[in-house]
């Protein structure tokens, strides 16, 4: 994922040593072109890390955890590939949502076991397009060229309407800083 133009394009930042460190919380979404991935087990908050012009950064999404309405702890970070199998697409429709279902004499629709379907399975190769892009826009790891950004993900099945304070914190080799998001 590509870095804003500048810290002030993103609503939040704050500076650890000679790094910005800038933050959007999106809830249980994965932004992307297309329109956004839902995850009803994390939570997203897309950063990016500014400094001079040639700085570098050794950065790791380990570095980073997310305080959510003052909570005894912070979430620490997840890997992504953790997320990978909570992703969904709300605008995906199954094919077989878009057939007409066949009527009885009695007006039901199809077969006696209707109210026992299970939702329609995604195919495989939407699930690794998904997979692809999350890991791609996930915050890079390693020595990296500033500024860099990416997403970061936190385990967190509550709702967002239940969210009234979040806190990015990073503890890294940049120092330390904690940025305050909008829920």
């Amino acid at each position: 994922m590509p870095p804003r133009a500048a810290p002030g394009d993103y609503p939040s930042h704050a500076q650890a040593g000679d790094i910005t460190i800038a933050a959007e919380f999106a809830g249980h979404s994965v932004p992307r072109p297309e329109g956004p991935l839902s995850t009803e087990d994390f939570i997203v908050v897309e950063a990016g890390l500014f400094g001079e012009p040639g700085a570098h950064l050794t950065i790791s999404p380990g570095d980073f955890s997310l305080h959510v309405n003052d909570k005894k702890g912070p979430l620490p970070s997840s890997p992504v590939v953790v997320v990978y199998r909570s992703l969904r697409d709300p605008e995906w429709v199954s094919p077989e949502e878009t057939k007409p279902k066949a009527k009885t004499s009695f007006g039901g629709g199809g077969g006696a076991n209707d109210t026992a379907t299970l939702p329609p399975k995604v195919p495989i190769e939407l699930q690794r397009s998904y997979a692809l892009y999350v890991q791609k826009a996930a915050l890079p790891e390693g020595d990296r060229a500033l500024p860099a950004a990416g997403l970061l993900f936190f385990r967190y099945t509550g709702k967002r309407q239940s969210i009234h304070s979040l806190e990015l914190i990073y503890s890294g080799p940049a120092g330390k800083a904690e940025v305050a998001l909008q829920p």
